[in-house]
Order: C-alpha cells, then sequence, then structure tokens
C-alpha cells in the first residue's frame, strides 16, 4: 500500500498522480480510451462517503496516469484526521472496476 498522503484543511492541493496498473501483468493500464473514466470517492476512514473527484488523465492515458486534486472546495469542512480513499475505473458499457488498494490520507488543520 502507498505513504499516505498529507493535506491541509481549506487547500484544493497538491496535484496527486496515480499510475493504475494491472496486478497480473505488472504493467500500466491502458486508459486512453474516451469511454474510460477514473474517479476517486474521498471518504472517513469508516467509510462515509464525503466527495467523488474526477480524475483527469495525463497525456493520453495510455501509460495509466491520471490526477486528481482537492479544487472545489472539498477540504474545506473536513476535520482533521484520516481519510480514505477508492479508486473507480468505469467503462461505458462494462461496468465499473474499484479493485485497487486505497489511498490513505491524512488531514491535518490550517495553521491560520
Amino acid at each position: 500500500m502507498a505513504d499516505t498522503i498529507k493535506l491541509v484543511k481549506g487547500d484544493s492541493k497538491p496535484v496527486i498522480i496515480l499510475t493504475l496498473s494491472d496486478d497480473v501483468t505488472n504493467s500500466a493500464l491502458d486508459i486512453s480510451s474516451a469511454s474510460i473514466t477514473v474517479s476517486v470517492r474521498f471518504a472517513l476512514v469508516n467509510g462515509t462517503l464525503l466527495n467523488t473527484i474526477t480524475c483527469t488523465k495525463v497525456n493520453t492515458g495510455a501509460d495509466g496516469k491520471v490526477q486528481f486534486d482537492f479544487s472545489g472546495g472539498i477540504l474545506d469542512n473536513v476535520d482533521p484526521g484520516e481519510y480514505q480513499g477508492e479508486i473507480v475505473v468505469a467503462t461505458s458499457g462494462a461496468g465499473t472496476e474499484t479493485v485497487y488498494d486505497k489511498l490513505r490520507f491524512r488531514v491535518r488543520d490550517n495553521l491560520a
């Protein structure tokens, strides 16, 4: 599992880049098709969903890279503490895949 991503309440950054890969072949997952969308479900550790963040493909997506940030006030009303993220890969007409490791986030209070 990846390291914990550190965030600050009220921030809209950092930009987080993920590389999606196939567990069997260990190769990058080609998500370049226009019918494939990727998002991250941002939730409390207990599973309460707070927001769904749309990812954008880096370059074409052929290398499995997507990015997202916390713009739009996602971190404005969260309490400091531990959070998790679930990666969702959706393909038009083919369903949804959520088999990736959960992301871990830690939010701290703003110093202001």
